[in-house]
């Protein structure tokens, strides 16, 4: 069980220092940096810590807005953290995820967590509902556009082969028979 320190600045023209200090008088075996900002999702530090670090260990940062910009990632890591069995240390805010506090603490980044998901999710429902309610295509585009749909009906009508269609419209296999079983041309 090794205490891992992680230390972050958002430019190259910041020092760690003070974050260094922190850390080594909190007593950590290893620390890992960065010099980039928050919000950026992929930092090499903390992924070099993140594949470092196993259950058991102890993650301790200066204070939790070193791990990201935002509330959503700072509550993100701190919940993979924790269900990968490793325990999360403020300096500054003094929070602990090993204590029953801490433990709190965490339960309600993960309901946080859960709630946002939540939202993001009803926001994208509802996009979807309003681009469809206005006539637009949502998801994923149709393989098959009207003109090829067309051309693969008149092909289909006058006795062509899937297998000639399907190279003359140059689509998959699949495609064209998912389309004539839609259009009833399946025989």
């Amino acid at each position: 069980m090794a205490a891992i320190g992680y230390a972050r600045v958002s430019t190259q023209g910041q020092t760690l220092d003070r974050q260094l200090d922190a850390l080594n008088a909190a007593g950590v075996d290893r620390v890992f940096t960065d010099k980039i900002s928050g919000a950026q999702w992929t930092r090499a530090g903390l992924d070099a810590l993140l594949d470092f670090v196993r259950e058991g260990d102890t993650v301790v940062v200066q204070s939790l807005d070193r791990l990201g910009r935002t509330l959503s990632q700072v509550i993100n890591l701190a919940d993979r953290l924790h269900q990968q069995g490793i325990v999360l240390r403020t300096i500054t805010e003094g929070i602990d995820y090993s204590t029953a506090m801490g433990k709190m603490i965490a339960g309600i980044f993960a309901a946080l967590a859960e709630y946002e998901r939540h939202l993001i999710n009803e926001r994208a429902a509802d996009a979807r509902a309003a681009a469809r309610a206005r006539g637009q295509q949502t998801g994923r585009p149709r393989a098959l556009n009207p003109k090829q749909e067309a051309l693969a009906t008149r092909m289909r009508e006058s006795g062509e082969s899937v297998s000639t269609i399907h190279q003359t419209l140059q689509v998959g296999r699949s495609t064209l028979y998912r389309f004539l079983a839609e259009s009833g041309q399946t025989s």
